[in-house]
Formats: C-alpha cells, structure tokens, sequence
C-alpha cells in the first residue's frame, strides 16, 4: 500500500489534539525529509516516518504502549515494515535494534528536533533565526531546561547516525527555519 502525506497526517491527527504534540512531529517531519535530501533517500517515506512516529503518544503514552499499540495500528493500516521498524527503534526501550539508515536518522532528529524548538521559544524573539549551535548546546547541559528531553539519546543518535554534533545542531536548525510558520517559531 502506498501510504500518503495526508493519509499520514489524517492519522496523527485522529490521534493527536494537543498542538504541541502535532508541532512535535511536524519538526520531525521536517528534520526527517532535510535528512532524506541529504543522503539522497526516499523524502516522502522519510517524511511521513517523523510525522507519526509519536501519533499514539497522546493516547497511550506508557512505555511500551507507546510506541508497541502506535505500531499495531500502522500494520494494521498497510503501513510498509521499514517505517514500522525506524517507529518502534525510536524508542531506545523497544530493544528494537536501528538497522537502516532511516531509523538511525529518526531516533538521530526526534529528541533533538524537539528540543532545538524548545530552545526557539524561550529566545526573546521566539524564533529559530535567534538559535545557534552554541545556545542550543549550552541548554542541552542545563538538565533543569526542557527536562523531559533525554540527553543520552541525543548524543546516542548522533553516535548511531555518525555524524559530528555541531553539524547536526546546525542542520537541523537550518531544516527546522524552512518550517518555521507552522512550528510557531
């Protein structure tokens, strides 16, 4: 089954009501197909794995519900096993190991991608142009800030995708500024 855009975000959003959630994976998504551009991969697969990589969280945001119930409904939809895969590795506690290059980069872009967004909106602008490398990275050691972003799977995806830390800070960045209107930063 050929799954589309709208398909995908008609999912998230069935399942998914809380705007910063639907922010989340709209950052992923972003992060995702900038990534996909770069390693001349599949944009559109790529993009539709970050936008519903987290769509059940909202519902069922217990490990191992989330992402194991999430993962049951995309099989059950004719979701193809290289997104079901790269969704269950996103979370590090699946013990679902991150074989292909699509599932390095989502766990890679989720925790990251949402944290760079975070830091976005605590800047006095409130905008992505404000974010460097260096800000970012000095929030990433003040463990009191965006305290629900696990840090050891930041650095753990950087390791796994073999990427150096700036560059990813700053990809990212850079991604996240094309999507700046609908991520509100």
């Amino acid at each position: 089954m050929e799954v589309t855009r709208e398909q995908a975000y008609e999912l998230l959003t069935e399942y998914t009501k809380t705007d910063s959630l639907i922010k989340h994976a709209l950052a992923v998504e972003t992060s995702m197909k900038a990534y996909a551009r770069k390693f001349n991969e599949d944009e559109k697969l790529w993009g539709i794995t970050g936008l519903i990589h987290d769509f059940d969280y909202e519902k069922w945001p217990q490990p191992p519900d989330h992402p194991a119930r999430g993962v049951s409904i995309l099989k059950e939809s004719g979701y193809p096993l290289e997104i079901t895969q790269a969704v269950l590795g996103h979370a590090d506690y699946m013990g679902v190991k991150r074989e292909t290059l699509m599932a390095k980069t989502l766990f890679a872009v989720d925790e990251l991608s949402g944290f760079i967004v975070a830091v976005a909106l605590v800047r006095p602008s409130k905008k992505i142009d404000d974010v460097t490398v260096k800000s970012v990275k000095k929030k990433l050691k003040d463990k009191a800030f965006a305290r629900g972003v696990n840090r050891d799977d930041i650095y753990k995806g950087v390791e796994e995708l073999g990427v150096d830390i700036d560059e990813h800070i700053a990809f990212l960045i850079e991604a996240l500024k094309k999507s700046h209107e609908d991520l509100g930063i």
